[in-house]
């Protein structure tokens, strides 16, 4: 019996989702399933908003750029006036999940979004970044303004916990080899940063 591909839990607007994305499989030894949820709809369960609207945001993105750059990625670019409204990405991610290509949309954005520093609330970048992954942009424009997929997308795991729990682990909570699952919506801690470099 095979074992169950690990699964990455990921909102294109992080910026953490984006390193864990991008090098994903050659941390876990194989592709991850990956699950578009959406960020905003946790911030209530774990008691807090986003970093990027607190003071520790300038050390934030200092780390997330030099771990960049430790990881042999492209500069980031941070799109003006960083973070956006990412619903519709994420309804976008949901459709393309649906569509079997949730790794090339998902890798298309993140270009879009950090490498060159494009808004992926703009409905241009997402129908270019559908394209790049070979997805059909007009499709994409009516799926993420369909009635179902606005009431179905992007919702957090049913699973009971808290972030941070078994439900929910940080990247890292467990040795690569026998994580279930990868959520990459909170930073590494710096022990979890050494074993995984």
């Amino acid at each position: 019996m095979s074992a169950e591909r690990p699964r990455l839990y990921f909102d294109l607007g992080s910026p953490y989702a984006y390193l864990a994305v991008a090098r994903a499989e050659a941390v876990l030894g194989t592709a991850p399933e990956l699950e578009p949820i959406l960020l905003g709809a946790i911030f209530p369960l774990r008691g807090s908003g986003s970093w990027s609207q607190t003071d520790e945001r300038e050390g934030r993105i200092a780390d997330i750029e030099s771990r960049a750059q430790r990881y042999g990625l492209p500069p980031i670019v941070w799109p003006a006036g960083w973070p956006v409204n990412g619903l519709a990405a994420m309804r976008a991610a949901t459709w393309a999940k649906r569509q079997g290509r949730t790794h090339e949309f998902a890798l298309a954005v993140f270009d879009q979004e950090f490498v060159h520093g494009r808004d992926i609330s703009e409905p241009a970048t997402l129908r270019g970044a559908a394209l790049e992954a070979g997805l059909d942009p007009e499709q994409l424009a009516d799926a993420i303004t369909s009635p179902e997929l606005r009431s179905s997308s992007a919702r957090p795991p049913t699973r009971r916990g808290r972030p941070g729990s078994a439900a929910f682990p940080r990247c890292g909570s467990a040795p690569p080899s026998t994580t279930e699952t990868i959520s990459s919506s909170w930073p590494l801690r710096p022990a979890d940063e050494r074993r995984l470099s």
